[in-house]
């Protein structure tokens, strides 16, 4: 069996098996408020991270700041005005393609 077969089933194996660890927490432990607020927070974290990752992040030059970046900013003022999230999504694509074809 080939190196990607081997990958592809320890990689299956480990989402069934952290998918069981999730199934096999007390419910008393996941009522805690501690607990709570988290899984509340964490995805709007991680999300985050990925935007800004996504956005300034480049390998081989550090911090890029280009097109994504005001079109990140539009969203932002957006969100800031309270604008409907799919309002949101479509200034930041629009913002992004004018950058993109002004220069």
């Amino acid at each position: 069996m080939g190196m990607v077969w081997i990958a592809v089933l320890g990689t299956a194996a480990g989402c069934y098996l952290l998918k069981l660890l999730g199934l096999s927490v007390p419910a008393g432990l996941l009522e805690r408020p501690a607990v709570r607020r988290f899984a509340g927070l964490a995805p709007v974290a991680l999300l985050a991270a990925l935007t800004a990752l996504q956005t300034f992040g480049h390998a081989a030059h550090g911090l890029v700041l280009d097109a994504r970046a005001a079109g990140l900013a539009a969203a932002a003022l957006a969100v800031w005005r309270r604008v409907p999230f799919l309002l949101v999504v479509l200034v930041a694509v629009v913002v992004t393609a004018l950058v993109r074809t002004a220069g």
